[in-house]
């Protein structure tokens, strides 16, 4: 494994573990669930060699940064005040950002609400939606299994999740990974819903391709001091978030924007017809492109591809 240079940021009231490495503009790279920096591993180098100063955090609540216990400390404010943090820690006026998953929904939030200090945003996997009742409650859905509405009980969630790290990570990873067949993930609605997460998603007997015993066990490892409580209290948050950026409702995005997904990522089934909704929301949306045979995990399944499209909006955007 490359020996990474960490530093330990202090923003916001956490401290937040952050690979840092290279010079000039900074970019920051923004993991989700249930992730940590080490999903961006591909990435870091080839953005230093094209002269970037990255910036890679475990956000709160995960690997070695901070987790607070209330579930409050995880509200869309206090997310994307981190980020803009990380700017102001490396003593930097602006930044550039890119999210996967859950970093992608703070990416899109801090764009919104930090226009003068993030100069532009690329999301990876998970377009914007402003996420409410409906996500946690689907119309029609109320006796299927679904996942982020299960989230919402802290205790029963967090237990099943904890109990066997190693199969909790074994059979997330699989779910949405390339190597299911395409629409793995959302089998979840054919159960109901006093299910539990790893009861209604198959169990696979090896490690995706795209991993190695070494990568899948350091993953592991960053949930070992603090489990899954920090990163599903991201999706507890879900019900008050728009309460507390009514402003962002209808805003466009003024600042250069870009999106990528794999062709297979169950995520976008979520919303079939998400694709005009989404490129309304941007004033400056350079390009939107998929990934031909990536799932979810684009950075580790295609990472040369994903890379690529990252640097391409980098370049353009300098």
């Amino acid at each position: 494994m490359i020996k990474r240079n960490f530093k330990m940021l202090e923003t916001n009231g956490v401290v937040l573990r952050t690979v840092v490495e290279g010079d000039g503009p900074l970019v920051i790279l923004l993991h989700g669930w249930p992730q940590s920096w080490y999903l961006w591993r591909h990435q870091i180098d080839p953005l230093v060699a094209a002269g970037y100063k990255v910036a890679v955090p475990d956000q709160r609540g995960y690997g070695g940064s901070s987790c607070p216990h209330e579930v409050a400390q995880f509200d869309i404010l206090k997310l994307t005040a981190d980020v803009d943090g990380i700017r102001a820690a490396l003593g930097y006026d602006t930044f550039k950002l890119i999210g996967h998953d859950w970093g992608c929904v703070v990416a899109w939030n801090t764009a919104l609400l930090y226009e003068k200090t993030c100069s532009a945003v690329m999301g990876l996997s998970v377009p914007f939606w402003r996420m409410g009742e409906t996500t946690i409650n689907p119309p029609g859905m109320d006796d299927k299994f679904w996942y982020i509405r299960y989230f919402q009980n802290e205790a029963i969630v967090d237990n099943e999740l904890n109990a066997d790290l190693e199969r909790s990570f074994r059979i997330l990873s699989y779910a949405l990974g390339g190597d299911s067949p395409f629409g793995t993930w959302m089998t979840q609605l054919e159960h109901p819903k006093g299910k539990g997460i790893l009861d209604v998603l198959p169990e696979p007997d090896k490690l995706p391709p795209w991993t190695t015993q070494e990568d899948f066990d350091y993953h592991v490892d960053q949930y070992r001091k603090n489990g899954f409580r920090g990163p599903t209290n991201w999706y507890r948050n879900i019900p008050i978030n728009n309460g507390l950026t009514p402003e962002l409702e209808g805003k466009r995005f003024s600042q250069p924007a870009a999106f990528a997904a794999g062709t297979d990522d169950d995520v976008l089934l979520y919303d079939p017809q998400w694709r005009e909704p989404f490129k309304a929301a941007f004033k400056d949306l350079r390009f939107l492109e998929l990934i031909d045979g990536a799932a979810h995990w684009l950075q580790v399944e295609k990472p040369k591809e994903t890379t690529a499209l990252m640097l391409r909006f980098l370049r353009e955007v300098s």
